[in-house]
């Protein structure tokens, strides 16, 4: 990759959000580092992007939920010679279930990817990126970090520290030249919901999902104009103010229901 064009690096890229987010890097002749669990799948869709939009695309397997996952994939990529330009943290995953009755191998492992993967790999780009003083970091949250979230209460609780630490960075680093962007979707049409069980929940079978294009495309324009915060669809934005102000019993209650099986 030393054909100076920049390169952005994707995590979670087989599927869903971060396959859309390729598509758009790729269209704009951005270099690209994917990186997924699902090696054949993600080498085969580097192929297309490369055949098709002439940029290179490096595929990357790798179990980012393992600890020392982030590590060795910045020591592969540092060693690979490319330049991370733009760091997109998407892979992430939730379980849909009681607090007490999910195994605790579940907790764990979304804690690890959600929140400690996706904060050891900012922390390790972001390093380069102050020196050359440029480069942008989309964090991948969730309208389910606004308010709690019985059934998946880790798994909001990881996207409330999503949205946290990264409005605290995009405060510290104004005027370094480096920005973060939070993309806050709500239910989007992806593999997240059969990985996580939520595909009879009022969520998904009462509310209408937005699609991952869509979802994709507001968050690659508010990364690359340097917003903070992206929440896209007006029902979803109207949702993450209005949980401000409600009382917090009766958000979380509504959050419960939500989330309820249906028939």
């Amino acid at each position: 990759m030393n054909d100076r064009k920049p390169t952005a690096l994707i995590t979670g890229a087989s599927a869903g959000i971060g396959y859309e987010l390729a598509k758009l890097f790729a269209k704009d002749r951005y270099n690209l580092v994917l990186v997924a669990r699902n090696g054949p799948k993600l080498s085969q869709f580097a192929d297309e992007l490369q055949r098709h939009f002439g940029i290179s695309a490096k595929s990357i397997a790798a179990d980012l939920s393992w600890p020392q996952g982030p590590y060795s994939l910045f020591d592969d990529v540092q060693h690979g010679g490319s330049q991370i330009d733009i760091l997109v943290n998407n892979a992430g995953y939730g379980k849909f279930g009681e607090f007490a009755k999910l195994p605790l191998e579940e907790d764990i492992g979304m804690i690890q990817l959600n929140m400690v993967t996706l904060t050891i790999l900012t922390k390790l780009f972001l390093g380069p990126m102050l020196e050359r003083g440029s480069g942008k970091i989309m964090n991948v949250a969730s309208t389910a970090g606004f308010q709690p979230g019985p059934l998946m209460a880790v798994y909001y609780a990881t996207k409330a520290y999503v949205i946290s630490l990264s409005e605290a960075l995009a405060n510290e680093l104004q005027g370094s030249g480096v920005t973060v962007t939070c993309l806050c979707p709500g239910a989007t049409d992806t593999e997240f919901q059969k990985r996580a069980g939520t595909e009879n929940t009022a969520l998904f079978r009462k509310l209408r999902p937005m699609n991952a294009q869509t979802v994709a495309r507001a968050g690659y324009r508010g990364l690359m104009s340097g917003k903070t915060l992206v929440i896209p669809g007006f029902r979803n934005r109207l949702l993450a103010e209005s949980v401000r102000f409600g009382p917090r019993k009766l958000v979380t209650a509504i959050s419960r229901k939500i989330l309820q099986q249906v028939e």
